[in-house]
């Protein structure tokens, strides 16, 4: 049984429908591919998807050690390659909560966010650059 469907609308545009919730999420083509940009790229999702998986297994982590991350943000920056055109870089800046983190909790929650699944799933040759900025 599915998990999501996909329709493509015309315009290099798609709606995506997760059904267990009924959310859906649209994207676009980027400009510089011929598209409208109005809307995240599918490549924008790749980024986002690893942003968010990184930010939900340091959350799990989190909770199991009573860790407050509450506040905790990131900015990500997506780099392209021409030929072929792919993703080749990722680059995540996580900027922490401002508390005092003990070395045990830190290297806890940066090796949660380096190892979550998909960082794992996507091809080694996409660089993932990730810091970690301490209050």
């Amino acid at each position: 049984m599915s998990s999501m469907t996909l329709t493509y609308s015309g315009q290099l545009r798609t709606s995506g429908t997760h059904l267990a919730s009924g959310n859906t999420i649209v994207t676009d083509a980027p400009v510089d591919n011929n598209g409208r940009g109005e809307a995240y790229s599918p490549t924008d999702l790749v980024c986002s998807a690893l942003g968010s998986c990184m930010m939900t297994i340091m959350g799990i982590v989190a909770e199991r050690n009573a860790i407050d991350l509450t506040g905790m943000s990131m900015s990500i920056t997506k780099k392209m390659a021409a030929e072929p055109r792919r993703i080749s870089e990722i680059g995540l800046e996580i900027m922490m909560p401002a508390r005092i983190f003990t070395d045990k909790e830190k290297a806890m929650l940066e090796n949660a966010a380096r190892t979550c699944p998909v960082a794992l799933s996507l091809h080694p040759d996409i660089t993932q650059a990730v810091s970690f900025y301490y209050v």
